[in-house]
């Protein structure tokens, strides 16, 4: 590690709230791997839902308190570097780890089961329970760590790892198969645009939920019909004529979309942008024997089988615009207004 610098730059969450709480700082410790852990110069990382909500609190059950933020639940450690999408190199290896790791091109995969090699239980997540892409160097486990063989930019690269993988494992989770109907609401977005492109390479039939102006280009991934998130979803599709949701908004929509359902449809989600708390009326979801799941921590393989469908090209990124690290409040701005299709991504140096 003799030319890695013992100082970086980094940006750091001071403490839940405002943007006031992000602070852009050059001399921030660099970290050293453990034993079985490598170290990542970061290139570039993406902007994410989820950074924006651990820096607010949103995750908290018990008014935005700082004591149950993270995604496990629990508390927050300040200062924190947040960052979940990585795309970088590996720089320097733990004791325990192949010196010919050093030099491997890798993203990061942000679910992280092991910490140091041991199994955690919770899972911990890249930017929540310990620092993640938003600065110039971070360690993972050697587990975490994928290699990646592309010709795609590092910018491209790091707008896949979460909302991709987040997509694909809710795929995997509902089970979607070949001619299935699959609605994604919150088409646009980075796990909705993801998923239609997932889907459709599993030869499911798209139909997007997004704003009118985002029609043509949420086709031209796959969808092959589009509906107004503006208008009442009943009034725009027929009872018990979909397979599969994707549901990436929750709100008050949640009702229509199970009704929206087959028998024995599925129902998944991980998000809730429109709203956390819903109602649910029982006997929709046992009369019509649904299936109603919840995606956060990746199953096996996921991630592994994300990384083959880059490298072979399956899949496009979808980079709507770059920043600096330093400007990250102009970026996190920049997402909430939710004008852009794809991914911002944050340019790391």
């Amino acid at each position: 590690m003799n030319n890695i610098p013992k100082q970086m730059n980094a940006v750091i969450l001071k403490a839940n709230g405002d943007y006031d709480n992000l602070e852009y700082v050059l001399d921030f410790k660099t970290p050293s791997p453990k034993e079985n852990e490598v170290l990542v110069e970061v290139k570039a990382a993406g902007v994410n839902n989820t950074d924006i909500n651990t820096r607010i609190g949103w995750y908290s059950k018990n008014d935005n308190s700082s004591d149950d933020a993270a995604w496990t639940g629990k508390g927050l450690e300040f200062p924190l570097i947040q960052g979940i999408d990585v795309c970088g190199i590996i720089v320097a290896v733990g004791e325990n780890i192949d010196k010919k790791r050093v030099g491997q091109r890798v993203i990061l995969e942000p679910c992280l089961k092991y910490v140091n090699s041991k199994l955690m239980n919770p899972a911990y997540f890249l930017g929540s329970e310990c620092n993640g892409g938003f600065a110039q160097y971070t360690v993972v486990s050697t587990e975490h760590a994928h290699e990646i063989k592309s010709d795609y930019t590092d910018i491209e690269l790091a707008s896949f790892p979460c909302s991709y993988s987040t997509a694909e494992n809710l795929l995997t989770r509902a089970d979607v198969k070949k001619d299935n109907i699959v609605l994604i609401t919150g088409a646009s977005g980075g796990v909705g645009s993801a998923a239609i492109q997932l889907a459709t390479a599993r030869g499911a039939k798209i139909i997007a939920i997004t704003s009118p102006s985002k029609y043509s280009d949420i086709r031209n991934l796959g969808a092959y019909k589009t509906l107004s998130r503006k208008e009442p979803i009943l009034e725009q599709l027929d009872k018990n004529s979909i397979d599969v949701v994707i549901d990436l908004v929750g709100g008050e929509n949640f009702n229509d979309l199970l009704e929206v359902l087959k028998a024995k449809g599925k129902y998944a989600t991980s998000g809730a942008i429109g709203g956390a708390i819903v109602n649910l009326d029982l006997r929709t979801l046992y009369l019509k024997d649904l299936t109603l799941i919840g995606g956060t921590v990746l199953e096996e393989g996921v991630f592994s089988s994300l990384v083959s469908l880059i490298e072979e090209k399956k899949i496009k990124p979808l980079v709507s615009k770059v920043y600096k690290l330093q400007d990250i409040v102009l970026a996190q701005k920049e997402f909430l207004e939710k004008k852009h299709i794809g991914k911002i991504v944050l340019e790391v140096k």
